[in-house]
């Protein structure tokens, strides 16, 4: 089994610096742009009328029909599984903004950990579990398939398929510009042809 997994191309929401979560922003020009060159690449990597699943948030949604048609890949199915993770009340919310509204909030949290610190958002046990269940059945596929899904849980995907701890998952690099090949119990980053700088997370 070979998973290749991608994030979505870059939103208006990221070249913000707004964090998005569960709620969504359209892709860029340069998300757009993204998304076509990881189908390209695609393209190269897995037979034609591969497999593709995503998240169904419409960053994601888009990404992957993009790349469906680029890459000449089936038709994208979805699965809430591959969400984002929900920053509650954050969601959409500029660091400024949380520090503002909710003063004190992320202290004593560390600069990748600090997501699970909203009064109502999601846990970081929550979408693991729910993204553990997904690449339990992803892996048990004998045909190759891609997988379109959120920087958050896109590190946590990652991390759990390499057994690395919570700290060392969540500081993995999120890039809107590569394609991630999970096989053989091992992870590898193929990179497009470089493009402008990526946004922030989500």
């Amino acid at each position: 089994m070979s998973l290749y997994l991608v994030r979505h191309g870059q939103t208006e929401f990221n070249l913000a610096r707004r964090y998005q979560g569960a709620l969504d922003s359209p892709l860029t020009a340069l998300g757009v742009e993204q998304a076509g060159q990881m189908g390209a690449l695609l393209a190269t990597l897995v037979p034609a009328e591969t497999p593709i699943v995503s998240s169904p948030l419409g960053r994601a949604r888009h990404t992957a029909e993009i790349i469906a048609e680029t890459g000449s890949l089936s038709l994208p199915t979805f699965d809430a599984r591959l969400a984002e993770v929900s920053l509650g009340v954050w969601d959409g919310m500029t660091d400024e903004d949380i520090d503002f509204t909710f003063p004190g909030a992320r202290d004593g949290t560390t600069r990748w950990d600090w997501y699970f610190a909203a009064p109502d958002g999601e846990r970081y046990e929550a979408i693991a579990a729910r993204l553990s269940e997904w690449l339990g059945e992803a892996t048990a596929s004998e045909r190759p398939l891609v997988a379109v899904s959120h920087g958050v849980a896109g590190r946590v995907i990652r991390g759990l398929y390499a057994g690395l701890d919570r700290n060392e998952t969540l500081k993995l690099d999120v890039p809107q510009d590569a394609v991630f090949r999970l096989a053989g119990g091992r992870i590898e980053r193929i990179d497009c042809l470089p493009l402008e700088t990526d946004g922030d997370e989500g």
